[in-house]
């Protein structure tokens, strides 16, 4: 037990059965604080103190899931609330029926280490840890296995960044196949504008200026990611592609997501598919994923275990390599500290080479000086997709004319 002031008034804090009381006495008298804390340490030993909790405590882990996510659907955005359930169906398979107050640290070291087995890495075991453990809390159980319970260290590079060779035959690879159009263009905006998957699917068309040529990021995971971001050819393209599939199914409204759901269907020749249209179109409803497809044409352009949000990695990692100042790159990539555009950017061998190049004691002859140095101008980063004669898809770069 505890006794502390906070105000002026005294507070307790103290532990009954493995739950956690911390509550105000309403006095600011040490002996009366002294006597109500006794009498409030008898109703929780009684189970009269903070039903609510204790009869969460109670819960099957199924069930006290359920509520958990209840509680929280007003207070997360959807795309946060899908990921925190998504988050919970591992452990729901794990602790199934076992109540709350029965969880200890050991139980949650063996699952730790059964989630491990199933080769799953150290930051998604700590993101499932992370919701388990933000359920505990609400039922005050978590104290009692806090300190036994640490989360593991997760590997300090968190993505990759492409070979110049790679992008082209990822980019070559996505055009092939109808069936990977969806995922082909969001490959070309990820590359184009260093957008992250969740973003690209909650554009509307309301974030879209075709005439100005500039997309605007509205909401995204913290306040630095909202931005405006101008568009390259490239970009614009596919946008302007994705419109005209818009407009095949009616009127688009502001409010139409430009990623909208559809169900694809194929037109074959017996085995071999020659085209694809979109079915059951919903513009008033995002599109749920591009994984499938996204993990086949990966695979096929020999890029096994290059992951979407890679792409983010690598536009950063290209935008750092052009010479592109730090504001600049924060201000498109939506960055909230210089921590993590070093996380992101990934500079490559070769363009540290060519920087060290200014570093050379040789006189460079023809050009004047004596000591000096000599820039290759051809050493720049690689040059995007329009030059490297691929389009969108694979079809030709050309920029749209709009009328303005």
């Amino acid at each position: 037990m505890r006794l502390y002031k906070r105000n002026d008034t005294w507070w307790l804090d103290v532990s009954v059965n493995g739950q956690r009381f911390r509550l105000s006495l309403d006095t600011t008298d040490k002996r009366a604080a002294r006597s109500l804390a006794n009498k409030k340490i008898a109703q929780a030993e009684q189970g009269k103190l903070t039903v609510a909790s204790q009869s969460f405590a109670r819960l099957a882990f199924g069930e006290a899931a359920d509520k958990y996510l209840a509680s929280r659907k007003l207070e997360l955005s959807p795309s946060s609330y899908l990921k925190e359930k998504q988050l919970l169906v591992r452990p729901r398979e794990y602790f199934q029926a076992t109540p709350l107050n029965k969880i200890s640290a050991e139980r949650l070291i063996d699952y730790r280490e059964w989630r491990a087995a199933q080769s799953v890495g150290a930051a998604m075991l700590n993101m499932e840890i992370g919701v388990i453990r933000r359920i505990l809390k609400r039922a005050k159980l978590w104290h009692t296995l806090a300190d036994d319970v640490k989360p593991l260290k997760e590997p300090r590079s968190i993505g990759r960044a492409m070979t110049p060779d790679e992008k082209t035959q990822l980019l070559e690879t996505a055009s092939l196949k109808p069936e990977w159009e969806t995922a082909c263009w969001a490959t070309i905006l990820a590359l184009s504008t260093t957008m992250r998957a969740c973003e690209i699917k909650a554009l509307r068309w309301r974030d879209i200026n075709l005439l100005d040529e500039t997309l605007t990021v509205p909401k995204s995971k913290t306040e630095a990611g909202e931005r405006i971001i101008p568009l390259t050819p490239d970009a614009y393209e596919v946008l302007v592609k994705l419109r005209a599939r818009a407009e095949m199914f009616g009127n688009v409204e502001s409010s139409h997501f430009v990623f909208a759901t559809f169900k694809p269907v194929g037109r074959f020749d017996g085995k071999k598919m020659l085209g694809m249209h979109a079915s059951s179109f919903d513009p008033t409803r995002p599109i749920g994923s591009w994984k499938k497809a996204w993990r086949k044409l990966r695979e096929k352009a020999g890029l096994k275990g290059l992951r979407f949000h890679d792409l983010r990695h690598h536009a950063v990692t290209e935008l750092a390599e052009s010479g592109a100042s730090e504001q600049t790159i924060l201000a498109i990539a939506g960055h909230v500290s210089r921590r993590m555009l070093e996380r992101y950017s990934h500079i490559r061998l070769e363009a540290k080479r060519n920087a060290l190049q200014a570093l050379t004691l040789k006189t460079q002859t023809g050009n004047g000086t004596n000591g000096g140095t000599k820039t290759d101008a051809s050493a720049s980063v690689p040059p995007f997709l329009a030059e490297n004669g691929i389009g969108a898809c694979g079809f030709e770069p050309q920029t749209p004319t709009v009328s303005r």
